[in-house]
């Protein structure tokens, strides 16, 4: 059974962002069908969550559709409305294990025209990594960090920088990391003050959480 899929155009109007598509759960014919509602309404389609299988169809249909495949995420038409900023954000993993979360995040800010920079593999089992990078991360303006294992990374940053800080939990890591359970609660649990916490392996989510902060620090 094909249930109808109510896209909200208003949700740009209110709040200033689009509705992203979940891909997941939705069948092939269900993606067909709001793709061409949306781009109808001369809006961007932006799909989170979507496999190769589902995403070939699409990428047959529309010239200028985009399959991020490392992050699951497919594009079609650019946004033409696009935010005016000169703030960036950086989006900082433990490891290279994190690299779907770290790409969600950085092309969900693409789509608004948000610079951003990705600094992968600066985990706190090599320290080192990290300090080398600090002083570049630090020209940014609002942080994203991704981690699995024990989530350690954005404690120890959020005691370094003064910028706002937006951590998401991986779901990486051996038996009782528990799929990202664990760098979940080390987040929530932080002796770094003022630290946000995204769910499990939520990079759209923050990435939706700078765009906030940005469009009111502008």
């Amino acid at each position: 059974m094909n249930l109808d899929i109510r896209f909200d155009f208003q949700r740009r109007e209110r709040i200033g962002l689009i509705e992203a598509i979940w891909g997941a759960d939705k069948s092939i014919d269900q993606l067909k069908r709001v793709s061409k509602e949306v781009l109808e309404k001369k809006e961007v389609v932006f799909i989170t969550r979507i496999d190769k299988e589902k995403a070939r169809p699409l990428l047959d249909m529309y010239e200028d559709a985009i399959f991020y495949e490392e992050a699951n995420c497919l594009r079609i038409g650019e946004s033409l409305k696009k935010i005016s900023t000169e703030k960036k954000v950086a989006i900082i993993s433990g490891g290279s294990s994190d690299l779907a979360v770290t790409l969600e995040a950085k092309f969900s800010l693409e789509i608004y025209g948000v610079s951003c920079q990705s600094f992968i593999d600066v985990g706190v089992a090599g320290l080192h990594r990290l300090l080398n990078q600090i002083d570049e991360i630090n020209k940014f303006d609002v942080l994203i960090v991704c981690a699995g294992m024990e989530g350690a990374l954005a404690t120890v940053i959020g005691g370094l920088l003064p910028q706002p800080i937006i951590a998401v939990p991986v779901s990486v890591g051996y038996g009782v990391s528990k799929n990202g359970e664990t760098a979940l609660n080390s987040m929530l649990s932080s002796c770094a003050p003022g630290i946000s916490v995204m769910n499990i392996d939520n990079g759209y989510g923050a990435a939706m959480a700078a765009l906030r902060i940005i469009k009111r620090i502008t």
